[in-house]
C-alpha cells in the first residue's frame, strides 16, 4: 500500500509505545488508522470521520483491526461528537489524538470542534493537529488559526511543528 509521505510522518509524531488509545479526526480512507492500529498492542483506535464514504472505506481497508476489537470507526462530525461515543469505544480514555489535513481548524474559528477535543480527551493527553506540506495555503496561514482555536479551548502547551513533511500545531489537555 502506497502511504504518503505526510500520513507516515504525521503517524509517527505520536510516538506510540503499544498501550494507548487514540483518537484520529478526519481520517479519511483509513491508510493513517492502518498505521496507527498497527504499532498498537493492548492500545485501542477510534476513528472519526463525517463521510460515510470515508468511513466505509477505512472499516474495510482495516478489517482485521476491527474484528480483533483494535479499532472502532464512527461516521460523524467532530463538532456532533459526544464523549459518550468516546467512552464506548475506547473506554472513556483517549490519551492521544490526532488530525490530519482537517479544515476546519483554520478555515472557521473551530470553537465547536476544539471545545469537543478538550471535553473527550483525557487530562494530559496530546492533541497533533497537522497538515501537509506543499497545500496550497502556507503555515503561516494555518498555524495560528490552530493556535488560537486550541488555545480558545483551554489546551495548553501550544508547540508549533514544523518538519519537511508537514507542519501544525501540538498541544496538550490540561
Amino acid at each position: 500500500m502506497n502511504v504518503p509521505e505526510r500520513v507516515r510522518w504525521a503517524v509517527d509524531r505520536l510516538g506510540l509505545c503499544g498501550g494507548e488509545h487514540v483518537l484520529e479526526v478526519g481520517g479519511g480512507p483509513g491508510v493513517s488508522a492502518g498505521l496507527i492500529c498497527a504499532a498498537l498492542t493492548t492500545g485501542r483506535l477510534l476513528a472519526v470521520d463525517r463521510s460515510p464514504t470515508a468511513t466505509r472505506a477505512t472499516a474495510e481497508r482495516n478489517a482485521p483491526h476491527v474484528e480483533a476489537g483494535r479499532l472502532a470507526v464512527l461516521g460523524r462530525a467532530l463538532a456532533d461528537l459526544d464523549p459518550a461515543d468516546v467512552t464506548g469505544a475506547l473506554g472513556g480514555r483517549v490519551d492521544v489524538a490526532l488530525t490530519v489535513d482537517v479544515n476546519v481548524f483554520w478555515v472557521d474559528d473551530a470553537p465547536a470542534e476544539a471545545a469537543v477535543l478538550h471535553r473527550v480527551l483525557s487530562p494530559g493527553a496530546v492533541l497533533h493537529v497537522l497538515y501537509g506540506a506543499g497545500g496550497p495555503t502556507p503555515a503561516d496561514r494555518v498555524v495560528p488559526r490552530v493556535r488560537a482555536a486550541l488555545g480558545g479551548a483551554g489546551f495548553v502547551d501550544l508547540a508549533d511543528v514544523a518538519e519537511p513533511p508537514g507542519f501544525g500545531v501540538r498541544a496538550r489537555r490540561p
